[in-house]
């Protein structure tokens, strides 16, 4: 009896040892990693896009207790996508919880001017490129293609390093000599034209047949070309 009762004691102290040995190794570093996973594992990540995440370093001053059961974390509370506040638990007996703050950028890829670029210019290699920037402070359509743009003109005057949008571009510029492809489902005919209106890829523009002097509506299919549908 005296043999078991040794036993028991044994087996006893060896699982506290275990788990508080385990409850150690719960340092800041630990939890920081772990609210960068969860937050990694539930961030939606846009097509082609990536993301940036800042977990906010832990108080030094703040005490981590032991916790012998798996930590658990949610985000509790309505938040923007930009900031959270992630909701570490602790579900001992004695259970306890945090909050960690955490920063996310979702980054996407823009078409960017890599230098000043005057009104009525043309895109090209030399003067914009792909970037990635910060989602959340984009405004207007953007344009994440290079080959799409290249021998396009500028509508305006736009700085070096702001992003490239639709509003910015005209495949099709007022003024300027297009090609019209009137498109039936037999057969095509081209012919030459002017467009009486800025355009871009998609958009119905105003243009006028330089033979016959007939202004019709187009679609905007490329560069100085448009597409009439008999």
């Amino acid at each position: 009896m005296n043999k078991i009762k040794t036993l028991l004691s044994f087996i006893t102290t060896f699982t506290v040892l275990s788990a508080s040995s385990h409850a150690v190794e719960l340092d800041r570093t630990y939890i920081e990693n772990f609210v960068r996973s969860f937050v990694e594992k539930n961030t939606a990540v846009p097509t082609n896009g990536k993301v940036n995440i800042k977990v906010s370093k832990i108080d030094p001053r703040v005490t981590i207790k032991p916790c012998l059961s798996s930590l658990s974390a949610n985000i509790p509370e309505k938040h923007s996508s930009r900031n959270v506040n992630v909701k570490i638990t602790c579900k001992d007996s004695t259970s306890w919880h945090m909050f960690i703050p955490v920063k996310i950028n979702t980054m996407v890829p823009v078409l960017v001017a890599t230098k000043g670029i005057s009104k009525g210019s043309m895109f090209s290699e030399s003067n914009i490129s792909i970037e990635y920037r910060d989602q959340n402070k984009l405004r207007g359509e953007i344009i994440n293609n290079i080959d799409k743009v290249t021998g396009a003109k500028s509508k305006r005057t736009i700085s070096k390093g702001s992003a490239i949008t639709r509003r910015n571009i005209c495949l099709v510029c007022k003024g300027e000599s297009v090609i019209i492809s009137a498109v039936a489902d037999n057969f095509s005919i081209k012919t030459a034209g002017i467009a009486l209106k800025d355009g871009t890829i998609g958009d119905q523009v105003s243009v006028k047949n330089r033979r016959s002097g007939r202004i019709v509506m187009a679609r905007v299919s490329g560069i100085n070309h448009v597409i009439v549908d008999l």
